[in-house]
């Protein structure tokens, strides 16, 4: 007898082949049985009626690592369809880290991660593991993170990384990867990440590729002369070449800037993968992304951690040399930024930079380090969209074409803050499966899913996951494939998609009818 029986769907098994009319037996925690169910019996039964059951989704980058901590439902995700997260990205975490250190990383992550309990025990990737496990409604994954290695080392100080420090950061490493992590992941525009060099990342990641695990990069922007070749693709590819390890890169799309430029977004990872680098990547549907204010200071000004970043903004000759950084800063206009974590104001959540420092009568460089000081360092953001619909239209297309690709998969790069948060926390699956693939019918269902089920799986050796398979665990998902769409936008982002009636996380129904159950069945993975 079953636990559990999915009947009459339309079974699309995560491999890319074509859907097929089956049942699906679930006992325990995995499938047991996928097939004609005629005859059989089960505890309880769920008639779907010629809807898609699919593998669980696996979202390839978020920034939950606090916020699930919080709230372990975790509707946002749960209710797209994701039964899996990869944690840890751009090295923005906290493990390994000492309670000391831990909580230094606490304060200076709170405007991305949120405020996760104290006194919680995260000075190993064991620990950290066990703050989720069967504690959550999802799976979770980690890979170290790469700024908790340099602050266990070297402290939050811009210092090398060599000799026995080094050595100190490997075996902490190795330790991690043994303890059940899938990587190393880092943030080549964050701190204490971007004080590091190519040669400290390839010795890293020769540990990574040893296990057999993957490294994850966000591209380096920020001290560049550090990097090979200026940082950003050559860096991560030489990376690749000197290591030996999986290069996945995070977020990799087009803008309003490069619009339509699919080709030329690759040419360098496509050149490197004929030479024989194993690359694989990810990207978020939408033309605009979200971060945390801190990041947007210049690099000597992070040197000490939260306590002395404070002094500085403080201080009147420091704010000074920040404010003209800021004219320096390439990479974000600050007229393009919308404020949408403030918890100590969160009236001011949904004005621009720009709106607020005209009401407040100061300059936007001198507000940026208003709110810093006055929130205490727990400032989001995310940038204001094209007012271009076309350009908006092509980045969608792109996004289709990037996805339809074999090498790619996708990750919301979910910031889930405030009150206005980015809509990528409540849209990004169905708004891929839903909306964009209808509109632009660049790839089949089939292969839609297996980006967002297989890929992932393989990329992270997530075991026994991504498939629908007997003796597989059984995440599942069941969805309309007509009626499935995001509804989250920019101006309203806390709604949740419909078209998702049901979710399976570990043979437990975690979405039943689009209604979070309140089960907390995630385990920590692989």
């Amino acid at each position: 007898m079953f636990d559990l029986l999915i009947k009459n769907g339309f079974v699309i098994d995560g491999s890319g082949q074509n859907r097929t009319k089956s049942d699906i037996g679930i006992t325990g925690e995995k499938i047991s049985f996928i097939g004609d169910s005629k005859g059989k019996e089960s505890k309880e039964s769920i008639n779907v009626d010629g809807m898609i059951v699919s593998p669980g989704f696996i979202d390839t980058h978020t920034h939950h690592d606090g916020v699930l901590l919080l709230d372990p439902q975790h509707a946002s995700s749960l209710r797209q369809g994701v039964t899996t997260e990869i944690l840890g990205q751009d090295g923005l975490s906290y493990a390994p880290l000492s309670s000391e250190n831990y909580k230094i990383q606490r304060k200076y992550l709170s405007g991305i991660l949120g405020m996760p309990p104290e006194n919680i025990d995260m000075s190993s990737i064991s620990a950290f593991r066990s703050n989720y496990h069967k504690k959550v409604s999802i799976n979770t994954a980690y890979p170290v993170s790469h700024g908790a290695l340099r602050i266990e080392s070297v402290g939050f100080h811009d210092k090398p990384l060599k000799g026995k420090k080094l050595d100190h950061a490997k075996s902490l490493l190795m330790e991690g990867l043994e303890q059940g992590s899938v990587g190393l992941a880092t943030g080549m525009s964050y701190h204490p990440n971007a004080w590091s060099t190519t040669e400290e990342l390839i010795e890293l990641c020769k540990v990574v590729k040893e296990k057999d695990g993957v490294y994850i990069t966000h591209l380096r922007d920020v001290n560049t002369d550090r990097g090979f070749g200026g940082g950003g693709v050559p860096e991560a590819i030489q990376i690749g070449k000197k290591s030996g390890v999986r290069v996945h890169f995070s977020h990799t799309r087009t803008s309003a800037e490069n619009a339509g430029q699919v080709s030329e977004v690759l040419k360098l990872i496509d050149k490197a993968k004929e030479e024989g680098v194993d690359c694989t990547l990810e990207l978020y549907p939408y033309p605009t992304g979200s971060s945390f204010l801190l990041s947007n200071l210049p690099s000597w000004a992070h040197e000490g951690g939260p306590k002395e970043i404070l002094e500085r903004l403080n201080n009147k000759d420091s704010r000074l040399k920040i404010i003209k950084s800021f004219g320096l800063n390439k990479k974000r206009s600050m007229d393009q930024i919308l404020l949408s974590y403030l918890p100590n104001n969160p009236e001011l959540e949904g004005m621009t930079v720009l709106e607020l420092s005209e009401i407040r009568g100061v300059s936007m460089g001198d507000l940026i380090c208003d709110l810093l000081v006055e929130q205490d360092l727990q400032v989001g953001f995310w940038q204001i969209p094209p007012d271009s619909i076309s350009k908006w239209r092509q980045i969608s297309k792109d996004a289709m074409e990037f996805i339809s690709r074999s090498d790619y998969m996708i990750g919301s790069d979910s910031i889930r803050l405030g009150s206005v948060p980015h809509p990528r926390a409540y849209g990004t699956f169905p708004r891929f499966i839903g909306r964009l693939r209808r509109q632009f019918n660049l790839i089949s269902l089939e292969q839609m899913i297996q980006r967002i089920t297989d890929n992932p799986a393989k990329t992270f050796n997530l075991k026994n996951r991504g498939l629908l398979r007997e003796g597989y665990f059984a995440d599942l998902v069941v969805f309309d494939e007509e009626k499935i769409i995001d509804t989250a936008t920019y101006d309203d982002a806390k709604q949740f998609p419909v078209g998702i009636p049901y979710v399976i996380v570990n043979g437990k129904i975690a979405v039943r009818k689009e209604i979070c159950t309140g089960i907390l069945a995630g385990q920590a993975i692989p």
